[in-house]
């Protein structure tokens, strides 16, 4: 009995179940009167911790149709500067600007990256009115943010603190833009040209398929574009849209990590391995799986150089998979979420995911921002230094904008009624005296199953996907929502790898909710399906 329970102990502590909180985060609305709404933009900010708000949306999200989607009337045609210490915002309009950088600066799902002064704005995606079409710009744009938040507040002229380049290897949209050491990594990412609809035979998209590489050497006059020996990878690194960011690696090293994105080669979902780059190359981790925060959300890296862990806070957006009261549900249609969760490396380079026990406010979070203090110690490519922020209710940053969703599933609606752009600031704390609550250990996330239902919804079959690491045999449960056991199967002599078992349930009522378990020797894991109305 002893030794069982020592076993049962060493399990739970592998899994991070006695784990202590490394830290609360906690979020406070705050209101700025008169601003409109915003999503899917780039930000800068100066010395005194005023922003410069560039580019983006200030409808919801896109239609399908492709005579409405991305219209330029949805356009974010001003710079916007926000002070908010003092909640007070001014704008300018860019009509005083040279058409192409007017062009770019009105574009969406841009990739930008701050050095120094200067904010470096790469593609995007929207109308041009040169080229009489939706295009992705082939432009790099260096904006001076000090100067032209002065600019905007006194009302005076910005256009001379505006410089743009044309290279066709920036033609690029819905990518992310970091440093590692002094490199620039574009990652991931796509040219889309003509506009955006589902099904249109006069539109061009291409996967970028690449950690593009190059540096910058900027005089302040003069930009000077080297690229570098890129990473390309036509499956690990078919990503947009995604969530990436710098990370502090377990041997001390910079990096930077992209988790998820969209879609995979050979079906329209998210990825679940996040790849790892750093200077010498890219890595996919095969044994761990993100299943919250799917699409671009605000990200918060922090690093404890006590315990070598690093952390990343997602905040809400768009996923394949939301917790119900600890049951993972999947639904492929990728709704919006509210799920605020961490994934942590530890020292041996081993990732999990949790569940925070707050949850955004609304499903928000899809194309907002967070906006760090400065004043708060990080490391030189932007990591918060985790240890240094000590006691109760540290003020580390801010979130802004992004889509408000109404509903979790409103993207094949077409309906632009039930989203809009948001307006919202939440100041973000961060207590460093752990509390109570729990951050919630997703099992899934570190487990070797991999373990996928779909279709979910199901008009009645459904596959079920699951990994094993010997050859032997699998039991399939099905339980329905009250807990009873209502089908049991045990599946004989199941490869090492992947697995896939086909299952019918068309003779249950129409809206019914299961459970499915996949139970091994040495892991179990459950899903919630639902059947199609």
């Amino acid at each position: 009995m002893i030794k069982k329970h020592l076993s049962l102990l060493l399990f739970l502590v592998s899994l991070g179940l006695f784990a202590q909180n490394p830290f609360d985060i906690t979020l406070e609305p705050v209101t700025i009167n008169g601003l409109n709404g915003l999503h899917s933009f780039a930000f800068g900010q100066d010395s005194n911790g005023k922003w410069l708000l560039v580019g983006g949306r200030i409808d919801g999200l896109h239609p399908m149709q492709g005579n409405a989607a991305f219209a330029a009337s949805g356009n974010n045609t001003q710079l916007i500067v926000i002070d908010p210490a003092t909640l007070q915002h001014w704008e300018a309009p860019l009509t005083s600007l040279p058409a192409s950088i007017q062009e770019q600066l009105s574009s969406t799902n841009m990739n930008f990256y701050q050095e120094g002064d200067y904010l470096y704005f790469i593609g995007g995606y929207g109308y041009s009115a040169t080229l009489n079409n939706h295009t992705t710009f082939p432009y790099l744009t260096a904006i001076n943010v000090p100067q032209v938040i002065d600019a905007v507040i006194n009302n005076t002229g910005f256009t001379s603190f505006f410089r743009q380049i044309n290279d066709p290897e920036f033609q690029v949209t819905g990518g992310i833009l970091r440093k590692v050491n002094n490199v620039y990594h574009l990652l991931g990412g796509q040219k889309f040209l003509g506009r955006y609809s589902m099904n249109s035979n006069n539109t061009s998209q291409e996967y970028t398929n690449q950690v593009h590489r190059f540096t910058i050497d900027d005089d302040g006059t003069n930009i000077v574009v080297t690229h570098l020996a890129s990473f390309t990878d036509a499956d690990v690194l078919h990503r947009r849209d995604l969530s990436a960011e710098a990370q502090i690696l377990p041997n001390g090293e910079e990096g930077v990590t992209m988790f998820s994105g969209v879609f995979q080669t050979s079906a329209n979902l998210p990825f679940l391995n996040p790849v790892t780059i750093d200077s010498n190359g890219y890595s996919q981790d095969n044994n761990f799986q993100q299943y919250y925060n799917h699409y671009q959300c605000p990200t918060i890296p922090l690093y404890s150089a006590g315990n070598n862990e690093m952390h990343t806070l997602f905040f809400g957006g768009m996923a394949q998979y939301y917790d119900d009261n600890g049951t993972l549900v999947q639904d492929d249609n990728v709704p919006f979420v509210k799920t605020i969760a961490r994934v942590t490396r530890d020292a041996n380079g081993n990732m999990a995911e949790y569940k925070l026990p707050i949850e955004m406010p609304g499903y928000l979070g899809a194309g907002a921002e967070f906006i760090p203090v400065k004043s708060i110690p990080h490391y030189p490519n932007e990591v918060l230094k985790l240890d240094d922020i000590t006691g109760n209710n540290t003020l580390i940053g801010y979130i802004f904008g992004g889509i408000n969703s109404t509903q979790p599933n409103i993207f094949f609606s077409n309906d632009s009624s039930l989203s809009s752009a948001s307006s919202q600031l939440f100041k973000v704390y961060l207590n460093s005296t752990l509390s109570v609550a729990s951050h919630q250990l997703n099992p899934q996330s570190t487990g070797i199953l991999g373990m996928q239902v779909y279709p979910n919804p199901t008009n009645g079959v459904l596959k079920v996907d699951y990994k094993l690491k010997n050859t032997g045999n699998v039991i399939l449960k099905i339980t329905d929502i009250n807990g009873r056991l209502i089908e049991r199967k045990l599946l004989k002599n199941q490869v090492v790898g992947k697995n896939t078992y086909v299952h019918n349930l068309q003779k249950y009522p129409l809206g019914s909710v299961f459970f499915v378990t996949i139970q091994t020797p040495y892991e179990t894991a459950t899903q919630k399906i639902i059947l199609k109305k």
